[in-house]
């Protein structure tokens, strides 16, 4: 081993070791993390403890069903212990509670539903945990009809846990809480009480026409109580079981996912097929619980932290996936009084682009953006861009002057082949030049017949030479039909994303958002439910039947008289019937948009085919080869290649001559 080897893996080893010693946790961090561990693990042999003890018999079984409902006294009663350095106001009103203040908390209490809505969403919130009991959009419906709920009752949960200085817990979701309706009705206080100057509150405000919502978390009177782990960071708990909502189940499980943004960087997104767990510790501004069309998005006044997303795929017929987050909340310790608060917001709504980019309208910083339009899957990056400058303002243009979707879809179709037709017509262009050439073509196979390598290198060697001489590059048709790709591409994700088209209908068509049916069935055909489903889409089959059509027609009149590979000439026509099995459970829109594209292809064509005069473009290439003709870069390339390859040939040629005149 060399000087400079030894050198090197010296310095790399001091690069670790300082990186090592540079991002250890400090003493203060292990510290911290210690004593959360040490009251967890307190909490848990606590209610070890309790359990085992709840077996045995018991001589005053009444005490015992009081304990069950004490959580909040004992929880409080830190509060109490630390009289000395409480204000004198609060020690006095303590020291005036009755003993049996438990009662007040017993699990005997009624349970009240309380509402709240404006004229988008109606929110039910439950005295049982203070939560959020059931989310209805009052705009939408099932497609069954039925009204549309995020979820209901038993289909969610909301817990927020805090820890004395005796480590005594408080979880919220087992505590009754008394509402205290604001006047104007729009704000709603779940008062968890103690003692009036102990309590804690949940805060829901619903602003008027919006899906947005504030959620404050104060905790007034146990500053000097809590455990200091509490005094910065609540535990929040939250679950939601995705209720299917559209017919197209399939789609709806591909749409739906956990997505969530790191603070001031990029948004992510967990699987959407299988079950998926996400351990993360760098600071989180918000994570959403996405259905295909519906998210429940919880966004943090401050970022959270130590956050844990689980996602799982259920195979339940009327629920798709099961939605955990759980989350260290950030608090913030009032200086003046004794208040410890947290701020949230809720968003309970459509995974609609505008509605959703709408939230950073008034942000300047870059940085500081919420970007939950990102929910909104339009495609890959190098594609989204189309879709977000082009498709949707658009449909939010026509949409707006109260038109149908197949109508907007039907002018989305028209401007898009506007917009391409130039690279359409040089396309056109360069296929009628090839097809008037196709006698000479025809000359050179005859020139050079036989399927021998040598004879078909002299066959494409003649073909280039003649495409030169006339000014003809066989990649200029191939060209403008990559151009126009990202938009047909982008175009292909953006329908099954649009809300806009949800539940609107056209024809026979109810919901273009989803596949329309023909033919349905149940049960399992082999083979056919596999690649089709149990039903045969109207506008798929009119596509595949108008695309089979047109591509036969254009197999024949583009034709440039060259050998191709047998089983290639049928290959366009296998691919059309191959589209009609992979889109038939397409939303219906998109096959829709298809049908009409080519539609409006053949057309185009047709009309493109009676302006051309191809006599005229034959005597024109026959007059470029007068002219002399400099050789493009792509062809002085491939014709090199060519004579390298035909080198190649003849010298392998004689190598094997060789070796058989030598056996």
């Amino acid at each position: 081993m060399d000087k400079n080897t030894i050198t090197g893996l010296l310095l790399i080893t001091a690069i670790i070791i300082g990186f090592t010693i540079y991002n250890r946790p400090s003493r203060e961090q292990i510290e911290l993390e210690q004593r959360r561990r040490d009251s967890i693990a307190q909490v848990e042999a606590s209610r070890a403890t309790k359990e085992l003890s709840s077996q045995a018999p018991s001589e005053n079984s009444s005490k015992a069903l009081l304990d069950q409902g004490s959580n909040v006294a004992d929880f409080f009663s830190a509060g109490q212990s630390a009289q000395s350095v409480m204000p004198d106001s609060v020690t006095a009103a303590a020291a005036m509670l009755p003993d049996s203040a438990a009662a007040a908390f017993s699990k005997s209490a009624p349970v009240e539903k309380v509402v709240l809505e404006n004229e988008k969403v109606r929110i039910v919130l439950n005295t049982l945990g203070g939560s959020i009991q059931s989310v209805q959009m009052k705009d939408y419906l099932r497609y069954t009809e039925d009204s549309l709920y995020l979820f209901e009752e038993n289909e969610s949960r909301f817990n927020m846990e805090l820890f004395s200085r005796n480590s005594v817990r408080l979880s919220t979701e087992q505590e009754y809480f008394t509402p205290i309706r604001s006047a104007d009705g729009k704000s709603v206080v779940m008062r968890l009480q103690h003692s009036p100057q102990q309590y804690i509150d949940f805060v829901y405000t619903l602003p008027a026409d919006e899906y947005m919502m504030d959620f404050d978390v104060r905790v007034v009177g146990m500053r000097n109580g809590l455990h200091p782990e509490s005094l910065t960071n609540f535990r929040m708990n939250w679950e939601q079981k995705v209720r299917q909502q559209e017919k197209g189940r399939q789609f709806e499980e591909r749409f739906s996912r956990i997505h969530y943004k790191y603070d001031r960087q990029d948004v992510q997104k967990m699987s959407e097929s299988r079950n998926d767990r996400k351990e993360l510790s760098e600071p989180l501004k918000w994570f959403a619980f996405k259905d295909q069309y519906f998210s429940a998005i919880v966004i943090g006044e401050r970022p959270f932290s130590n956050t844990i997303l689980t996602s799982e795929v259920l195979k339940d017929e009327n629920y798709t996936k099961d939605y955990k987050a759980e989350v260290w909340v950030p608090g913030e310790v009032s200086a003046d009084s004794d208040l410890i608060s947290a701020g949230f917001k809720y968003y309970f709504g459509p995974v609609h682009y505008n509605t959703l980019k709408a939230y950073d309208k008034e942000v300047v910083d870059s940085s500081g953006k919420l970007k939950l339009e990102e929910v909104v899957y339009l495609g890959y990056r190098w594609l989204s861009w189309v879709n977000k400058w082009f498709v949707i303002p658009v449909f939010n243009f026509f949409q707006s002057q109260g038109w149908s979707m197949g109508l907007i879809i039907l002018i989305l179709t028209l401007m898009v082949k506007l917009i391409i037709s130039p690279l359409t017509y040089k396309s056109f262009l360069s296929s009628a030049k090839m097809r008037v050439l196709r006698p000479q073509i025809h000359e050179i196979e005859k020139k050079y017949p036989g399927k021998e390598q040598d004879a078909m290198m002299k066959r494409q060697q003649a073909t280039m030479e003649l495409y030169n001489k006339v000014g003809v590059s066989p990649m200029s048709g191939c060209l403008p039909m990559l151009i126009q790709m990202p938009v047909l591409l982008a175009l292909f994700f953006f329908f099954p994303s649009a809300i806009e088209l949800r539940q609107q209908s056209f024809l026979w068509a109810d919901d273009l958002s989803t596949y329309d049916s023909l033919i349905s069935w149940s049960g399992n055909i082999p083979l056919i439910t596999r690649f089709l489903g149990n039903h045969i889409s109207i506008f798929c089959l009119l596509m595949t039947v108008v695309n089979v059509i047109y591509t036969k027609y254009n197999m024949s009149s583009v034709d440039t008289g060259q050998q191709t590979l047998p089983g290639m000439k049928h290959m366009p026509i296998f691919m059309s019937v191959f589209m009609f099995f992979f889109l038939n459970s397409y939303p219906s829109g998109l096959n829709y948009y298809y049908f009409l594209s080519t539609l409006f292809t053949i057309v185009h064509t047709f009309l493109m085919k009676q302006f051309i005069n191809e006599d005229k473009i034959l005597a024109q290439l026959e007059e470029n080869k007068k002219r002399p003709k400099k050789k493009s870069g792509f062809m002085a390339r491939l014709e090199e290649a060519q004579k390298l390859q035909e080198k190649q040939a003849r010298e392998q040629a004689k190598a094997n001559a060789k070796r058989n005149y030598r056996k």
